[in-house]
């Protein structure tokens, strides 16, 4: 059934092929036109369909007709320059016209002939692959001759020339898209061997290039999970910039001595323990320093989910007081009704009231609870940390002093009081659902953007839940990008204003 339906379509294309070689000589009968059109509304409309042509590939596909057409119009523009009769203009016009339509046919030809160079071909387009000026020019020659060929009825030719193409085009795209993938990484290694790094820090050196040899082997089987190729190159760069780190490190211990180096090292778990409010070990060995480090921290952090726990007890138990309060209410009530000995119905009427009632009062003090825990919240912080806003039943902490590295997406250490300050906001309202919004200014392009946004969105939810802050599925990331700005992005400080991170708080029950 296959073979039948190939033989089907191959005599399909020789048919259409032999319709259009019955008029392949540049002697064409043009359409006729009346010499009362307007040239100028003729040419405008021509050079926009050729314009057109071009953008889909009719220069490369049928290369002889578009080329006819191109030089047709190029007549009709210099006739019209030059005042010559509208019928010698319009017949140009008319020429090109029909050019157009035959390379129009013959691209559908090269299309079915060689289908798959043309798809290789556009594959290493999209990807950039045009950046190998040279070999893509190359290959853009042997594929002109192909198509050319494909005009002059060179059927089998073509066929035959296909997989070398295919061939060319895809080890083009393979290599663009490793080169957008890979080139900060092999950039990066390229400073760290100059620094003589594999003799200084081989060990990191080693990994380094492990890393990167993993992510090209990667890309090299699986050219089309851009994910998967992002997290691969992601994993190499760092590597990479963390050999970076050791080389300069490496650098400047070289500048102090052995006691400078050793006292340099014993400040940095010094300023540690301090931070922390641990006991000053110095004149222990820098193990049992760690150590204790380690084990302030995770007092700390046993503390911190112990008052959450009280926290949510206490709340817990003052609710349930409030509703056996109710009931004594509603009991008390139900007595006083009985006594003064009112019929069903107005019971009945009254217990609707007090139940309506009852729902108001529960809302207001809703309210009234939801805008003291927001007063509560705005305490926290000062007017340049951040705004604390309503937007509905939700809270918004519009962070105005978190600062990342340009271009970048980590958290760094200078951010870390104001988000202890953000977790005890979130505290405030025990263990709510939190959504973690990026937002940066329109410089760079949308997509540039878009993942810029999500990548800091992640690493704060990745900050909030690796201090046991927040439960992973109680916080979600999201990036917007440039889509959401608050002001114009025509000024520097509109842009300040718009580069911003928002914590939003849902606090509905």
């Amino acid at each position: 059934m296959y073979r039948q339906v190939k033989t089907a379509l191959w005599i399909g294309l020789l048919m259409l092929f032999f319709v259009l070689s019955g008029c392949s000589t540049p002697q064409v009968t043009p359409e006729k036109v009346a010499p009362t059109d307007e040239l100028v509304p003729q040419f405008t409309a021509l050079n926009e369909a050729i314009l057109a042509a071009r953008q889909n590939q009719l220069d490369m596909l049928s290369p002889h007709w578009f080329a006819q057409a191109g030089l047709a119009l190029e007549r009709a523009r210099k006739g019209i320059s030059l005042g010559e009769g509208s019928q010698k203009v319009l017949g140009n016009i008319a020429y090109a016209k029909t050019y157009l339509g035959k390379a129009e046919d013959y691209s559908r030809v090269t299309k079915a002939v060689i289908g798959q160079a043309v798809d290789a071909r556009n594959a290493a387009i999209k990807v950039n692959a045009t950046e190998f000026a040279k070999e893509f020019q190359k290959l853009e020659e042997a594929f002109l001759e192909v198509t050319r060929g494909i005009e002059n009825g060179e059927i089998a030719a073509a066929k035959k020339a296909e997989s070398d193409l295919v061939d060319g085009y895809s080890d083009l795209e393979l290599r663009a898209i490793k080169l957008h993938a890979l080139n900060a990484v092999i950039t990066q290694l390229k400073k760290s061997e100059a620094e003589r790094a594999s003799s200084l820090a081989p060990s990191m050196y080693a990994l380094a290039q492990k890393k990167l040899a993993e992510a090209d082997q990667f890309i090299t089987a699986h050219r089309y999970e851009t994910t998967q190729i992002q997290l691969k190159a992601n994993a190499a760069l760092f590597q990479a910039r963390r050999l970076d780190q050791i080389l300069a490190q490496i650098a400047r211990l070289k500048t102090l001595s052995d006691e400078e180096s050793v006292l340099w090292f014993e400040t940095v778990l010094h300023d540690t323990t301090t931070q922390l409010h641990a006991t000053d070990m110095r004149d222990m060995e820098w193990k049992v320093q760690l150590e204790n480090i380690h084990a302030t921290i995770a007092a700390l952090q046993k503390d911190n989910l112990f008052l959450q726990k009280k926290l949510k007890d206490d709340r817990t138990s003052l609710e349930a007081d409030i509703a056996d309060r109710q009931q004594e209410i509603l009991g008390l009530k139900d007595k006083i009704a009985l006594l003064e000995g009112e019929s069903k119905e107005a019971q009945k009427a009254r217990e609707l009231l007090e139940a309506k009632e009852r729902e108001t009062q529960a809302t207001l003090e809703a309210e009234h609870r939801f805008q003291m825990l927001f007063v509560e919240v705005q305490k926290l912080f000062s007017k340049d940390q951040a705004e604390v806003y309503r937007q509905g039943h939700d809270l918004v902490i519009r962070l105005k002093a978190i600062r990342f590295p340009v271009g970048r997406a980590f958290i760094t250490p200078d951010n870390y009081d104001l988000l202890s300050t953000v977790r005890s906001a979130i505290h405030t309202f025990g263990e709510p659902d939190v959504v973690i919004e990026g937002h940066t200014d329109s410089s760079g392009s949308a997509a540039a953007n878009e993942k810029l946004s999500q990548e800091r969105a992640n690493a704060v939810r990745k900050y909030f839940v690796a201090n046991e802050a927040i439960k992973p599925e109680k916080v979600m990331a999201i990036g917007y990008g440039s889509e959401r700005p608050l002001v114009k992005n025509d000024t520097p400080a509109g842009r300040a204003i718009n580069r911003r991170i928002d914590v939003i708080i849902h606090t509905a029950e």
